[in-house]
């Protein structure tokens, strides 16, 4: 049984549970007392209602699909990873907007996305105000509810500055609805990234090494983790280095013998997670709202999910090439079509499901006649982050979630900042030292077996055997390398990002997959616009023009 800290918000009640299938009632928020917001027992209920907003669910419609935390609409379909699926252009529309780029400012998704990291925030900055005053708090549990308030805070604000960038930045100075009514150009980019990275250093020296009894809850290496991203998404170089560093050496993290059973909820708080949502089903909580509710349009239907048609977040034809090997195990890249002849890496199997591949512990393999509209979003589907229908992990009646946690940072990913970061400053044995450490877990890892025996397909990749040829082949490396080892993850189209690469990349992929997916023929990224989210035309027109649209929209 995992143990774990979780959050719920149902209608304005907090439930929290320190054990899955154990959880007690707290009052609703609205019905505690002035007198009981002074005392620490009441604030305990007003932090875990900060914690309750992480899955993205924020209200009574299960539509936290809309604004997940896994950011699979954002950072996913708006890639060259996946497409959106689902049940043809028209279900979802919103989010296929996304994906062909021609999203406006009164997209359902932008929308509720916003309201979701604000909510977030807001609620970190009335417990932080809670906490500073309240009763029954010795000083070294009022410091760490205070570094967990503002991790959080800085956690939602990251999202939020890599999905729309200008974005107002409000502390908990701020009580009244009015006050979060503030300009998006009051503090300039740097700024803003100044107060996310003190969110984030406000837990270093406070917050414990592990939470073993409560996991849901950062520690001292995730603070430091989460500032090593923030200093890599500003290529801050030595800083990411140095904080990747802290983590690698003094975090006490490893990766997962076995690829495939980082993404089981039996290992979801294991020691190569950092900081994840925490989700549980079948904890007594009303609409399994404590489960993966942001994606529960996943599961594919056919015989093993009754009633959960769904089929969202297709893999791309572009994102299976990429996992393309020669025999000796390193990448091709030639983005021809993978065959049944060719060699793979073993991480393909694992993330994404394939015509007769085994799926999970499935009686019989994966088959595209299980899916929604094949003709238009192709034969592969989501493997990695889903939970096999045949156990107790997936809810079998609406919204269908499951109990495996969303990842926010997995070890792998400081290792590859830290590559990134070395090869940046052009120390490109150390990156390729730290590739391959995350390619020999793929090579030692457990196949994908067929049902008959042996191996599903032919599998084979291998450490890259000598320096790399100079920067550029490094950080082709490296790149391809977080692609292969995070996809589907919510991380790629941020990366390209951040790499200044998105529209090269995709209108590039673009160009290829128009032709196997014709609904594809209206995309096309606008360097300059499609790098960001719209702002919501409706929080502008709240904020009375305070807030100002980014370019393009």
């Amino acid at each position: 049984m995992k143990t774990k800290i979780i959050y719920l918000l149902v209608s304005t009640a907090l439930m929290t549970t320190a054990c899955k299938k154990e959880f007690l009632n707290s009052p609703p928020l609205g019905q505690l007392s002035r007198d009981q917001l002074a005392e620490k027992s009441g604030v305990e209920t007003v932090i875990v209602g900060a914690y309750s907003v992480l899955n993205g669910q924020i209200d009574q419609a299960s539509n936290a699909f809309n604004s997940p935390a896994s950011n699979w609409s954002f950072g996913d379909v708006t890639s060259d990873d996946a497409y959106k699926g689902g049940g043809g252009t028209g279900d979802q529309n919103n989010i296929h907007k996304m994906e062909t780029f021609t999203v406006d400012a009164t997209s359902l998704d932008a929308q509720r996305k916003w309201m979701a990291c604000f909510e977030g925030i807001n609620r970190a900055n009335q417990a932080l105000r809670l906490i500073k005053a309240a009763s029954g708090y010795d000083e070294v549990l009022r410091n760490q509810r205070i570094a967990e308030m503002r991790f959080l805070r800085g956690h939602f604000y990251f999202d939020l500055k890599k999905i729309y960038n200008k974005i107002p930045y409000i502390d908990e100075s701020a009580e009244t609805k009015e006050d979060y009514y503030v300009s998006n150009e009051a503090m300039s980019s740097e700024e803003v990234w100044r107060k996310i990275e003190d969110d984030f250093k406000a837990g270093l020296n406070v917050l414990p090494n592990t939470q073993t009894t409560q996991p849901g809850r950062p520690t001292r290496f995730a603070a430091w983790a989460y500032l090593a991203k923030a200093y890599v998404f500003q290529k801050k170089w030595s800083d990411a280095k140095a904080a990747a560093d802290t983590v690698i050496l003094k975090g006490n993290y490893m990766l997962m013998p076995n690829f495939a059973d980082t993404f089981t909820p039996e290992n979801d708080n294991g020691r190569e997670i950092i900081f994840a949502v925490q989700h549980s089903i079948n904890d007594g909580s009303t609409n399994s709202y404590n489960g993966s509710i942001g994606d529960r349009l996943f599961p594919i239907g056919g015989p093993y999910w009754p009633g959960a048609q769904y089929g969202f977040l297709r893999p791309s034809q572009n994102l299976v090439n990429s996992f393309k090997t020669d025999v000796t195990g390193l990448p091709v890249g030639d983005n021809v079509d993978v065959t049944a002849q060719d060699y793979v890496d073993p991480r393909l199997d694992h993330s994404i499901a394939r015509e007769g591949i085994p799926f999970l512990d499935l009686p019989a393999p994966y088959s595209t006649t299980w899916i929604r509209d094949l003709a238009t979003y192709g034969p592969f589907s989501l493997k990695k982050r889903l939970v096999s229908p045949m156990g107790p992990h997936w809810l079998r009646v609406n919204p269908y979630t499951n109990d495996l946690n969303y990842y926010v940072i997995r070890y792998p990913d400081v290792l590859l900042w830290k590559a990134e970061a070395s090869i940046e400053t052009g120390d490109y044995e150390t990156g390729r030292a730290l590739i391959n450490q995350v390619r020999r877990r793929a090579k030692d890892s457990r196949k994908v077996q067929s049902l008959n025996g042996g191996d599903a397909a032919n599998y084979s990749v291998a450490e890259y055997p000598t320096a790399f040829n100079g920067y550029d082949d490094a950080i082709r490396a490296l790149k391809l390398e977080r692609r292969l080892e995070f996809c589907l993850e919510g991380h790629r189209f941020f990366d390209l990002v951040r790499w200044g690469e998105a529209g090269t990349v995709i209108n590039k992929y673009l160009e290829v997959e128009r032709v196997k997916r014709s609904y594809l023929s209206i995309a096309n990224f606008q360097l300059g616009k499609n790098e960001f989210q719209p702002i919501p035309q409706n929080e502008i027109d709240l904020s009375k023009g305070a807030l100002k649209q980014n370019p393009g929209y």
